[in-house]
């Protein structure tokens, strides 16, 4: 039996995000999801714009690959659009949010909360499908001069994360840390895989290509 704080903070969380508006962008991209056809096999990138910005179907050309990445998207944001994730009964999914919320001020225990509502309504209504919570990405202050609201955060990322991993083994979801593979000796998203300190470069992804590979066997 699933615990009863999960139902009741996700029924909560929920009528939040009902509540919630969002950006033009995000309902174009959701209406363009919901009018594309379930297909069988999916693999499932879900998140920000950092998922977005992958062209997951050139990095895996022989895998049925889906982006549901929506720039600036945030937790919330998600849950409100998980319906339409979940209705293929995805063969895998790979999550990847929360940077934004923190970048608004949202404290840690509210990208947890978020994130567990996010796992529990996916297993709950996608029981097969195979979830990989991926650790938030590291930022970097000294590359180029926007999104300073997110670079601020390295420290807070770190100890998200840290929460995060503890929750994914809670959940038995699998945890991939991204920010290990990404972060130089500073703690730092490396230079070399981002252009403006938040956002990856081709680089980049061909970094997160080679360390999700495993996973995609």
């Amino acid at each position: 039996m699933k615990p009863l704080y999960f139902f009741i903070g996700f029924i909560l969380m929920a009528l939040s995000a009902e509540a919630q508006s969002f950006s033009d962008h995000y309902y174009k991209r959701k209406a363009q999801f919901e009018a594309e056809p379930d297909t069988q096999g999916e693999i499932i990138f879900l998140g920000n714009s950092i998922t977005e910005g992958g062209d997951w179907r050139a990095l895996f050309p022989n895998k049925n690959v889906v982006n549901r990445g929506i720039s600036g998207d945030v937790t919330v944001g998600i849950l409100n659009r998980l319906s339409e994730v979940t209705s293929s009964q995805p063969k895998k999914l790979f999550l990847l949010i929360g940077t934004n919320d923190l970048a608004r001020g949202k404290t840690e225990s509210y990208v947890v909360d978020h994130v567990a509502s996010i796992l529990q309504e996916i297993k709950s209504e996608s029981g097969n499908t195979e979830l990989f919570l991926q650790s938030i990405l590291p930022v970097n202050p000294t590359v180029g001069d926007k999104f300073m609201g997110h670079k601020k955060n390295q420290e807070l990322i770190v100890s998200v994360n840290s929460v995060l991993k503890d929750l994914s083994k809670r959940m038995n979801v699998k945890f991939i840390d991204l920010h290990k593979k990404f972060r130089n000796s500073k703690g730092e998203l490396k230079a070399r895989y981002t252009h403006d300190g938040l956002h990856l470069n081709e680089n980049g992804y061909q970094k997160w290509k080679k360390v999700l590979k495993p996973y995609l066997k």
